[in-house]
Parts: C-alpha cells; sequence; structure tokens
C-alpha cells in the first residue's frame, strides 16, 4: 500500500489532469493501475528536467526501453515501484508493448529537437489505459479524443477544438466504465483551478463527451 500511494502522490505532482480523472474511478484496483501507467509517464517526462545534456538524457531512455524486456516478461526490476506496478498491469491486462517504446522513442526525439509525435505522446498511453478499464477493442475509439488532448497540451488549442466534434462522435461506443482513461481531453486550460476541472471533468465524465 505505501508502494501504492507513493505512485499516487508521484502522479498528482506531475499530472494533475489525469489523477483528477482517475478519481472518477469507483474501484481501487483498476485506478491503482491507472495510476501505474501514468507514473510511468511521469518518470519519462522528469527525465530531462533531472539532467541538461541530451546524451545524458538519452542514457536514461535507453535504459528505460531496456527495462521493458523485464516488464513484459513478467520480471520487473525488483526494488523499482514503477517498473514492478508496471510489470503486473502489463500482464493482467495484456497491454500491447509497441506504445510504451514508442512513447520512450518520442521523448528521445524530443530532446533532440524532434516535433512533438501527439499519437506517440498522447494517443497510445489513452488507448493503453482504455484496456486497462475496459479491455482490449476500444483503441479506435479514443484515437481523436488523444489527439484533442495532445493538441491542448501543445497549446494549440483551436485545432483540439475542432477536432472535438469528431471525437466525441468515435467515443459514443466507448464503454462507460472506459471514461476516465479519455476525461482529461476535456480540459483544454493548464491554468484552471483544480476545483473548476474537478467539474469539468466530472460533467464530461456523465455526459460522455470531451
Amino acid at each position: 500500500m505505501v508502494g501504492s500511494d507513493a505512485l499516487d502522490a508521484q502522479v498528482r505532482a506531475a499530472d494533475l489532469d489525469r489523477w483528477l480523472s482517475s478519481r472518477l474511478v469507483s474501484d481501487a484496483r483498476p485506478r491503482a493501475d491507472l495510476i501505474a501507467l501514468y507514473a510511468f509517464e511521469a518518470e519519462l517526462m522528469a527525465i530531462p528536467t533531472r539532467v541538461t545534456q541530451p546524451l545524458l538524457a538519452e542514457m536514461r531512455y535507453t535504459w528505460w526501453a531496456e527495462q521493458m524486456d523485464g516488464v513484459f516478461a513478467g520480471m520487473a526490476r525488483k526494488g523499482h515501484p514503477v517498473l514492478e506496478a508496471l510489470a503486473d498491469i502489463v500482464i493482467r491486462h495484456g497491454l500491447n508493448r509497441a506504445p510504451f517504446e514508442g512513447l520512450i522513442e518520442a521523448h528521445i526525439g524530443r530532446i533532440h529537437g524532434e516535433p512533438h509525435d501527439l499519437d506517440a505522446f498522447y494517443v497510445g498511453p489513452m488507448q493503453a489505459a482504455v484496456q486497462v478499464l475496459a479491455g482490449p477493442g476500444h483503441a479506435d475509439k479514443v484515437v481523436k479524443a488523444g489527439r484533442v488532448r495532445g493538441l491542448a497540451q501543445v497549446g494549440k488549442t483551436e485545432e483540439a477544438r475542432a477536432l472535438r466534434k469528431a471525437a466525441n462522435a468515435a467515443l459514443k461506443d466507448l464503454p462507460a466504465v472506459a471514461f476516465p482513461a479519455v476525461a482529461s481531453a476535456a480540459l483544454s486550460r493548464q491554468d484552471q483551478p483544480e476545483p473548476v476541472k474537478r467539474l469539468r471533468l466530472l460533467a464530461a465524465t456523465l455526459r460522455g463527451r470531451i
């Protein structure tokens, strides 16, 4: 439980929007599974803040890429709470390895000045989160929602707004239990107070629309 609490606190500090979205998952275990996914992403996001040189950052990302062998074999590095939690959920939920590797590669690209890969940073992780909550078979329903979130995150709010209608049309067939995994796409501004974000996320989840 201590490990779960630590991951929860890590995600709250690193990614408030998705941490708030995870509060909408009523069952403790799937909520903790979501947090494990988001903690992995938090670890990757933190690397450029801890090292100043691209080569050193790339070395750390390469270490994470190498750890995926153990994670997907169910033999994660002992004593590393994020890797241990990740290994547990990828086995139980049958998660695909490609989005994890794609995310790491996208981070390496960013430190070398490459454009933001929205699908790697936002769509793939959202698809994994949806599978955690609702099982396989829903990946195509959240592609546009992932891009809406990504566009908003990089400041392209007009493009995000223009895509929202199509994203909501695709979300019509998404099981309600999976909606907390996409709810953060309803938040278009980073500077909103936490109580406002909570209300927007709740309203989006009740309506099933971002």
